[in-house]
């Protein structure tokens, strides 16, 4: 039975991967990357020769025939991400969907766990989080007004990625529905060097932001408090 199996990356810090992951990704006939220039830095770090192939949120279905055709032939592949974990706000998620939909139990999908920003965030927070919202990462426009309506209105902890180009923008318009003194942690360029996190009030989070425009860097993870 040919394998696929699902492997947790490191999210920055080249050394948060399991021995496991390791010796997958050694084992395997090919590793499918989101990049294949991002990965190799991690293969070559730990002396991996895998031969390795993109599969992306733009790879044709060409790619998903030629994946599917290796499997048939009973290899064993490794799909990873750029970094983290796969399949969470992540385009491995529809391949896997698709493997499962043309081969059933026969291919074997196997998750290797590793480092997620998510849970890296939460983990260093210091929130009480009993039970959470993750949104992944927001749209750029359909959707999103009634999505941070949403956010206003929960009882709940809420999360969501964010990337450097609309932080601020997002700090705005949470503000604007929330309030400014909602309470939020935002978490970025975790587990490297200028790692970072801001707590306090939204108010505090757009003002610590505007004063240090340099630190607007790196992939954000946004936590907002529920509403009391």
């Amino acid at each position: 039975m040919a394998t696929l199996f699902i492997i947790g990356t490191p999210i920055g810090n080249l050394e948060d991967i399991t021995l496991r992951a390791l010796r997958v990704l050694k084992e395997v006939d090919l590793i499918l990357c989101e990049d294949t220039r991002v990965t190799k830095r991690l293969l070559s770090k730990y002396e991996i020769t895998t031969p390795t192939m993109s599969y992306h949120a733009q790879s044709k279905l060409a790619k998903v025939e030629k994946i599917s055709a290796l499997l048939e032939e009973g290899k064993n592949l490794a799909l990873v991400s750029d970094a983290g974990t796969p399949c969470i706000s992540d385009p491995g998620m529809l391949l896997v969907y698709q493997v499962r939909e043309k081969f059933g139990d026969q291919v074997a999908i196997v998750p290797i766990p590793g480092p997620s920003a998510l849970v890296t965030a939460f983990s260093a927070a210091g929130i009480s989080v009993a039970e959470f919202t993750f949104l992944g990462f927001l749209p750029h426009k359909k959707g999103r007004e009634t999505l941070f309506k949403e956010i206003a209105d929960s009882k709940r902890v809420m999360a969501f990625y964010e990337s450097p180009h609309r932080i601020e923008k997002t700090l705005e318009s949470l503000e604007k529905f929330c309030g400014a003194e909602r309470r939020v942690i935002v978490a970025r360029e975790l587990t490297k060097i200028y790692e970072e996190f801001v707590r306090g009030t939204i108010a505090e989070a757009r003002a610590h932001f505007a004063t240090h425009p340099d630190r607007i860097r790196g992939e954000f993870v946004v936590i907002i408090e529920g509403r009391m």
